[in-house]
C-alpha cells in the first residue's frame, strides 16, 4: 500500500516539475499570451505523442503540438482571446475544454488526464511570472487524495497549507474582477441594416466572478449624440450560473436604454408638443443557455422580452437558437433560427475580454424604429439558416443559404425638411437623417467564404453570395406621398462580393480588421444578420484598428486607441428627385468616421 503511494506521490510530483519548468522557459511577450500542460493517464504516466490542437471560437485549428516524452506541451505565443484545447490520443477518448482565457503576458497551466471512459482538462493556473513548483491548488490535491494520505501519516509535521475552494466557507465572494473603460467620439454614428449601433461617448463594462464560475458583469453607454446634442444613455446587467470548477452556461440579462430625439420639424406634430424632444424608451429582458447533447452535438438557444415605447407601446418576444453538430474533427453542420432583433449572444467576440465586449455591443444594438401613418413601427425579422464549415490544414471553407421575412423594414433617408410628411418620417437617433419605413418583404439568400491564414498573424477571406436588394423603379417621385416612394422599390436578388484581412502586426500588437464589399450600385443592397458565419462584411470599404498603447510604470491595466471607419467611399446611396426638383437618398448604412480610447483592467 505504501509503495503504490509512494509512486503516486512520485507522479503527482513529477508533474509539477514538468508544469512548474513550462512557467520558468520562454514566457509570453507583453502582447501575447501562452498555454502549457502536462498529459497523464488515470494512473498518473505521462503519454508522449498526444496531439494537441488549440481551436479558435468557431472550432477552426489554430495551431497543434505534440507532447514530449514527460507529456509536456506548449504554445509559447498565442495572440490574446478565448480558445479550447482538444487532446487525441490511441486508445483513449478525446478531451476537451472550451473557453480557455488567454491574456497579454500571462500563461495558463493545464492538467490533461486521459482516460478510457471519461478524459478532462483541468486549468491549474495561470501566472505572468514564474510560479513555485507547489501551488495552493497542488498542496489541497495533495491532503484530499486517498492514496497520498498514508505517505503524509509516515510525516505528521509537514503542513500542506490550502486556500478555500470556490463555494467553502473562507472563500472570497468577488473575484477575477476586470472592466473596460471607453471614451470616443467623432462624425456620426454607426448605422448598420441590423440596427443602430451607437457610441455615445462614455462606455464602461465591469465583471466579476462570484463564488467560482458565477459571473456578474454591469455595462453601461452615456452621453450625448454628436449629430443632434441630445442626451442619451443604457444600462445592461448580465448574470451567468455555473457550479464552481465548471464554466457557466445559462446567461440572463436586463437591458434599459433612453434617447431623446431631436425636436425637428414635424415631431411635434406627431407628439402634440411643439418644440418637445420626444423620447424613446426601451427595456429587455432576456435568456441563453447552451448545451452539450452529446460529444459532437451543441444546443445553443435563448429568448428574449422587449418592450418599446415611443408614441406608443410595443412588446415583443424574441427565440433563438442553434444547433451544431461536428461530423469529425473541422467539419461541422448548423442550423440556426431567429425572431425579432438580431440575437447578439450568438455573436462571436474574441480577445480576453470578449464577455465584456458582447455586452457593450448588445447594449449600443438600439431596435430601428420609424413611423408609417403617425404610428412608431419596429423592424422585426424572422430567419432560418443552414450553413457547413470545413477546415483542412490553414484553410476554411464556409457555406450558408437562408430565408427571411421582414416585417417594417427600416432604411435610411437624406432629404431636406418637407419633402416628405413628417407623419412618414422620423428623426434619426443618431445623425443628420431620418428613417423611412419600406415597408415589407420576404427573400432568400446563400453565401460562400474561402479563409487563408497566414504565418499565424493574417488571415484572407474571400466570400461571394447573393440577398435581397431595393431596385428602383425610376429616380424621379411621382408623388409627394410615401406610399409612391414604396411603390417604386421593387424587391429582387443581387450578387455581392467581398474581400476582408484581419491580422495582428507582431511588434507593435496592432490589430487591425480591413474589408471591402463589391454590390450593384443601381441597387440597395441588404445585409443579412448571418447567425452561423463570423464573416459579416458591410457595404464599401471598412477599416478597424486596435492599438495597445504603452501603460505608465506602476499603473495596473492597458490602454488601448481604437479607429472605426465604416463606409469610406460613401457607397450604396440610391438617388431620387422629388416633383419640384428636390434630391433625396434612400441608403442602409451611413459613412461614419469615430475613434476613442479604452482603459482595460
Amino acid at each position: 500500500m505504501i509503495g503504490r503511494s509512494a509512486g503516486a506521490v512520485i507522479a503527482l510530483a513529477a508533474a509539477c516539475l514538468s508544469i512548474g519548468a513550462l512557467a520558468q522557459t520562454s514566457q509570453p511577450s507583453p502582447f501575447t499570451g501562452g498555454i502549457a500542460g502536462q498529459v497523464v493517464n488515470a494512473s498518473g504516466i505521462p503519454q508522449m505523442g498526444a496531439t494537441v490542437l488549440l481551436l479558435d471560437q468557431v472550432d477552426r485549428v489554430v495551431t497543434r503540438a505534440l507532447t514530449d516524452e514527460s507529456g509536456a506541451f506548449l504554445f509559447p505565443s498565442v495572440a490574446p482571446g478565448v480558445y479550447s484545447l482538444k487532446v487525441t490520443l490511441a486508445s483513449f477518448l478525446p478531451a476537451v475544454k472550451r473557453n480557455i482565457l488567454v491574456q497579454p503576458g500571462m500563461r495558463s497551466l493545464l492538467s490533461v488526464n486521459l482516460a478510457g471512459a471519461l478524459s478532462t482538462i483541468e486549468l491549474v493556473y495561470s501566472s505572468s511570472s514564474p510560479t513555485p513548483l507547489m501551488s495552493d491548488q497542488w498542496k489541497w490535491a495533495l491532503r484530499s487524495a486517498l492514496s497520498t494520505r498514508p505517505v503524509l501519516r509516515l510525516r505528521p509535521a509537514i503542513d500542506l497549507p490550502s486556500s478555500p475552494l470556490p463555494g467553502e466557507p473562507g472563500a472570497p465572494a468577488f473575484s477575477d474582477t476586470r472592466a473596460i473603460v471607453r471614451v470616443s467620439g467623432g462624425e456620426e454614428g454607426r448605422i448598420t441594416p441590423y440596427g443602430n449601433e451607437p457610441d455615445l461617448g462614455t462606455a464602461f463594462a465591469l465583471a466579476t466572478s462570484l463564488y467560482g464560475a458565477n459571473q456578474l458583469q454591469l455595462s453601461g453607454n452615456v452621453g450625448y449624440s454628436a449629430a443632434t446634442g441630445t442626451p442619451a444613455a443604457g444600462f445592461r446587467t448580465s448574470y451567468s450560473r455555473g457550479a464552481p470548477g465548471s464554466e457557466p452556461n445559462a446567461h440572463f440579462n436586463l437591458t434599459m436604454r433612453q434617447l431623446f430625439l431631436p425636436a425637428r420639424a414635424g415631431v411635434g406634430l406627431i407628439t402634440g408638443q411643439q418644440g418637445a424632444a420626444p423620447s424613446l424608451r426601451t427595456m429587455e429582458a432576456g435568456f441563453s443557455n447552451r448545451r452539450d447533447l452529446s460529444d459532437n452535438l451543441r444546443l445553443e438557444y435563448g429568448f428574449s422580452i422587449e418592450s418599446v415605447s415611443f408614441l406608443n407601446t410595443l412588446n415583443y418576444a424574441s427565440p433563438f437558437g442553434r444547433l451544431t453538430y461536428e461530423i469529425e474533427e473541422g467539419e461541422s453542420v448548423d442550423v440556426a433560427f431567429s425572431s425579432g432583433a438580431p440575437p447578439p449572444d450568438l455573436v462571436p467576440f474574441e480577445g480576453p475580454n470578449a464577455s465584456l465586449q458582447r455586452d457593450l455591443a448588445a447594449l449600443s444594438l438600439f431596435p430601428r424604429v420609424s413611423l408609417r401613418n403617425g404610428q412608431a413601427k419596429v423592424q422585426r425579422t424572422t430567419s432560418f439558416e443552414i450553413a457547413y464549415r470545413r477546415t483542412f490544414g490553414s484553410r476554411m471553407f464556409t457555406a450558408a443559404a437562408y430565408q427571411e421575412a421582414v416585417n417594417n423594414l427600416a432604411i435610411t433617408m437624406v432629404a431636406p425638411d418637407g419633402a416628405v410628411p413628417p407623419s412618414e418620417l422620423l428623426p434619426d437617433l443618431l445623425a443628420n437623417s431620418a428613417v423611412f419605413n419600406a415597408g415589407d418583404y420576404r427573400a432568400m439568400g446563400y453565401m460562400f467564404s474561402l479563409t487563408q491564414s497566414l504565418l499565424d498573424e493574417l488571415n484572407i477571406t474571400l466570400a461571394a453570395g447573393s440577398g435581397n436588394a431595393l431596385l428602383p423603379g425610376g429616380h424621379t417621385l411621382d408623388s409627394d406621398h410615401p406610399d409612391g416612394l414604396r411603390k417604386m422599390l421593387h424587391h429582387g436578388q443581387r450578387r455581392w462580393a467581398a474581400l476582408v484581412a484581419n491580422g495582428r502586426i507582431p511588434a507593435t500588437g496592432t490589430r487591425y480588421t480591413a474589408s471591402y464589399q463589391w454590390a450593384d450600385r443601381r441597387a440597395l443592397t441588404a445585409g443579412h444578420f448571418y447567425l452561423t458565419q463570423s464573416v459579416r462584411p458591410d457595404i464599401g470599404w471598412n477599416v478597424y484598428v486596435r492599438q495597445p498603447v504603452p501603460a505608465m510604470p506602476g499603473f495596473r491595466g492597458r490602454f488601448e486607441a481604437t479607429v472605426d471607419l465604416r463606409n469610406l467611399l460613401a457607397q450604396g446611396y440610391l438617388p431620387f428627385v422629388t416633383l419640384d426638383g428636390r434630391r433625396v437618398l434612400l441608403l442602409h448604412s451611413p459613412r461614419s468616421i469615430r475613434g476613442g480610447v479604452s482603459f482595460i483592467f
